[in-house]
């Protein structure tokens, strides 16, 4: 069974160049091993996804832009995750304020191509 993931978690992005980590608000009201569970619904860029450090991802435009003018070398530029859907597939049966808890076996992509995955969820509670 998949764990809980909880505030502090750690996240990785597949064209991100650093690990980053998780930030659930202490408002959502429930508590997993004393620290805030995160939802599906926590995916907000910047405010629950913090920055990979650098992106390598060609379709970020700013990537590419530096690329095309070191003459085609990959150069990565400063990340800022672009997440526009809920994270998936979370808990089946596991809910905290009403939204499906998120799990350690859930991704989010970013718009440049990039996949977000938990490397560590924060958590040995298990959920569903």
């Amino acid at each position: 069974m998949p764990k809980l993931v909880t505030h502090g978690a750690k996240l990785e992005c597949s064209e991100g160049l650093s690990p980053s980590a998780l930030s659930v608000p202490a408002a959502s009201g429930t508590d997993a091993d004393e620290a805030p569970a995160a939802t599906v619904m926590d995916f907000q860029p910047m405010v629950n996804i913090a920055s990979f450090g650098r992106c390598k991802a060609l379709a970020n435009p700013e990537v590419a832009a530096a690329s095309a003018a070191a003459k085609g070398v990959v150069t990565p530029m400063p990340c800022v995750p672009v997440i526009t859907a809920p994270w998936s597939p979370g808990a089946s049966v596991v809910t905290v304020s009403e939204q499906k808890a998120l799990t350690a076996d859930s991704t989010c992509r970013c718009a440049w191509a990039g996949s977000i995955r938990v490397i560590d969820p924060g958590s040995d509670i298990e959920a569903d």
